[in-house]
């Protein structure tokens, strides 16, 4: 693990983690013999980034007792997250309130957190604004000023270059955009051949092939950078139910390859939340159901490897862990010996180390209440160490 991230955990009085020589985990001296939690920290539903700008006029429907519009833009809605290795991580916000229309005053942000599991809180560092100042996007935008809202994209996924660069998948194309470290877009947004969003579709008149925000909800990076992985959250029409394509994309001549995988839903009705990579060769998928609370049933972390051992022409997937049965031993943060995600959108994973990792909702402020109906979501920030190690590749661990 990246020590500032080792360093405070061990500090929280979580599990310590050793590896016995079967390569069972072993914390406190006893085997893990499923996922455990070891860390819980939490960002309140209500924060916000002080002295920026209005947000919300035009949300609608249960904000669980929150007034609209807000006076500023809220810290909220995690939907991606890039490690920076020195106990800091970049996150990105979702496009505000639910849709395209109800969110052109929310402006599209990364965030720079750190969490303090001996507090059980979230430290807000900082973030910037994503921008386009040299016009790359060539259809008219919401702001005069070229800064973008949740009704230009729905940014859902990040993967953070060697440069402090980004590439971001969006789902109203779905494109990928490219923007460097200060979030000024780098080029045109860049389109998938055969697949059109509704929103797109709207714009151009083209016949939309996905749903709305079935786009790119996670992307990946191979362990050398070159490639990126973006990972549909929904089926492309024409293809069979449940079937989620994931791209090849080569990042040095900015198009795509041609490779592409799919990922097989458990369910039709389900979707996924992130997508990372492991080795060359694996990723981790988080896959969930559409419930919260009391209605939350399927919310788990697959190992999806595309060298398809079984030639069914799909991913092959290993269960990893089940985030709605996840051992507590410890009670940590006052919940029970067993702990649940029960949240509607799951949607970040980051590989801490070889056998521990990070998971973070998205909270959809102010309108889902998975932990307590009625009452707005947290951020939460879970740290799950794992029964075996990963044996990811050490580029993606350093």
């Amino acid at each position: 693990m990246r020590k500032t991230v080792a360093n405070v955990l061990a500090a929280s009085g979580a599990l310590a983690l050793t590896l016995t020589l079967t390569g069972t985990a072993n914390a406190g001296g006893h085997s893990i013999a499923k996922p455990t939690l070891t860390g819980f920290a939490s960002l309140p539903a209500a924060t916000f980034v002080p002295g920026s700008e209005p947000s919300g006029a035009q949300a609608s429907g249960n904000t669980n007792g929150f007034t609209l519009p807000f006076a500023d833009q809220p810290v909220q809605g995690f939907s991606g997250i890039a490690d920076n290795g020195d106990g800091t991580f970049d996150v990105l916000s979702d496009n505000g309130y639910g849709t395209q229309a109800s969110s052109a005053d929310f402006l599209l942000r990364i965030q720079r957190l750190a969490p303090v599991f001996t507090t059980n809180k979230v430290d807000v560092l900082g973030g910037i604004n994503l921008t386009d100042p040299s016009g790359y996007v060539p259809w008219k935008l919401t702001r005069e000023d070229r800064v973008l809202t949740g009704a230009d994209f729905d940014v859902e996924s990040i993967v953070k270059g060697g440069d402090g660069s980004y590439w971001i998948g969006d789902e109203f194309g779905p494109y990928l955009l490219n923007f460097d470290r200060a979030g000024r877009l780098l080029r045109a947004p860049i389109a998938l051949d055969g697949v059109v969003a509704p929103e797109t579709a709207a714009r151009t008149g083209v016949t939309a092939t996905a749903r709305s925000s079935k786009g790119f909800e996670g992307m990946a990076a191979s362990p050398d950078g070159r490639y990126l992985y973006p990972l549909l959250e929904g089926t492309v029409t024409g293809d069979p139910a449940g079937r989620l394509r994931l791209n090849e994309f080569d990042r040095r001549a900015a198009k795509y390859t041609g490779k592409r995988f799919v990922y097989q839903l458990e369910s039709p009705d389900n979707a996924i939340g992130d997508a990372i990579a492991v080795d060359k060769d694996r990723f981790l998928v988080i896959e969930r159901d559409n419930g919260q609370g009391a209605t939350a049933v399927f919310k788990r972390v697959y190992v999806a490897d595309k060298r398809d051992r079984n030639r069914d022409g799909l991913l092959d997937k290993t269960l990893l862990v089940d985030l709605m049965n996840v051992a507590n031993p410890r009670k940590l943060a006052g919940f029970g010996t067993t702990f649940t995600f029960p949240f509607q959108t799951i949607e970040d994973v980051v590989i801490l180390d070889d056998k521990t990792i990070a998971v973070l909702n998205d909270n959809n402020f102010p309108f889902s209440s998975g932990r307590t109906a009625g009452v707005a979501d947290d951020n939460e920030w879970i740290t799950i160490a794992l029964p075996k190690p990963l044996n990811a590749d050490k580029r993606v661990l350093r």
